[in-house]
């Protein structure tokens, strides 16, 4: 996927679904694991607002529709865009190998940028540790840890010459399993059943239109999102620095 979409992935799909509604609402939390499902699985955004067109012109046709009714989440629009991605896929496979160009893509943002973004949620664990300390030392340890891996990664960033900024989400990435990882297993039953509940209240009209995997998937992106949210952790990926 190519820098600029990738990193501006999540408000190209925002402002394109909020364009073809022709309403300015809220994105839910089932919303957002749907685009982080799309991003993590690579599917490239020309390929989501094909979908995207393609599930409104099918919701036109249908009776809901004809009833007054809107769409109102991007669930809906989950096969569609898994269809023309594949569709995507295939038509790259024919067009023979991808021709490279020689010169360096440039940083979708600039250092100072990135720093900043890594000093604001490094400042955020140390302050959601200091509340966490009391009820949840062994996550408090965790965030703190994590902050320190921030500060180990703003080094990086001042270091000349290029970027690999794939290297740089990699290492994010991890991060944010492990502190995922550590809220699961620390979390208190109550929240996590509160988080189930609304899921699955989210996810009800959909789960039939959804394969097993995709269902798996999806889950575990919202999941991860209710947590964070809980425990008052920043998302640490380069996804979220727009």
């Amino acid at each position: 996927m190519e820098s600029f979409n990738y990193f501006n992935y999540f408000t190209e799909i925002e402002e394109y679904f909020w364009r073809k509604r022709g309403a300015h609402l809220l994105v839910s939390p089932l919303d957002w694991a749907i685009v982080e499902t799309w991003q993590k699985a690579g599917i490239p955004l020309g390929a989501v607002l094909k979908g995207i067109d393609r599930a409104f012109e099918s919701w036109g046709r249908s009776r809901r529709a004809a009833g007054g009714r809107q769409l109102k989440s991007l669930a809906y629009c989950v096969d569609a865009v898994l269809d023309a991605a594949s569709e995507a896929q295939e038509a790259a496979a024919g067009s023979g190998p991808e021709v490279k160009s020689a010169r360096p893509a440039a940083e979708p943002f600039s250092r100072d940028e990135l720093k900043g973004y890594l000093e604001r949620n490094r400042s955020r664990l140390h302050a959601s540790a200091e509340k966490q300390r009391a009820r949840h030392a062994s996550i408090a340890a965790r965030l703190e840890e994590t902050a320190k891996r921030l500060d180990d990664l703003a080094q990086v960033a001042d270091s000349p010459g290029g970027l690999d900024l794939e290297e740089f989400e990699r290492r994010l990435t991890v991060l944010e399993e492990r502190l995922t990882a550590a809220l699961s297993a620390d979390a208190d039953e109550e929240s996590l059943l509160t988080i189930r509940r609304e899921m699955d209240r989210s996810l009800a009209p959909y789960r039939r239109k959804m394969s097993a995997e995709q269902l798996a998937q999806l889950e575990r992106q919202y999941t991860q999102k209710r947590l964070f949210e809980h425990f008052d952790v920043p998302r640490l990926s380069l996804f979220y620095l727009t």
